[in-house]
């Protein structure tokens, strides 16, 4: 590949230490020449840039990607969520209408209630509420 390019003459300053250290690995990395060394290492060390950009932009493309699907989600279940509540509003006016709750008892089932959701993180079953009311009758 290098062989193909074309080449142009430059100049420039190496740190005295950093130049033995070169000259010490020429063998092991497989070049001849000062020049050739310094060829690979450049070509080296813009491979890894390079390469850190593209981590860069994919990181961020599938940040984005991500995003974008939580926010579509995100609608989706906030929109469920309001007909949920719109359909749970209609059966407890129902209910409402037809129950003859005093304020007690409704204070004493909405604590009940409340911990049976914290026992069961939220999942309550109709058979579990039809167990205790037959227990309360």
């Amino acid at each position: 590949m290098s062989e193909k390019t074309p080449k142009i003459r430059t100049g420039f300053y190496i740190e005295t230490d950093l130049l033995k250290k070169c000259d010490a690995l020429l063998k092991p990395a497989g070049v001849n020449s000062r020049n050739e060394f310094v060829n690979e290492a450049i070509r080296q060390f813009v491979g890894s840039m390079e390469a850190q950009d593209s981590q860069q932009y994919l990181a961020e493309y599938i940040t984005a990607a991500i995003s974008g699907a939580v926010g579509i989600s995100e609608k989706r279940l906030a929109r469920l969520l309001f007909k949920q509540a719109v359909e749970l509003s209609i059966m407890m006016n129902v209910l409402a209408a037809v129950a003859d709750v005093d304020e007690p008892t409704l204070r004493r089932l909405r604590a009940k209630c409340v911990e049976d959701v914290k026992k069961s993180n939220g999942s309550v079953s109709f058979e579990d509420a039809v167990k205790f009311q037959k227990q309360a009758e």
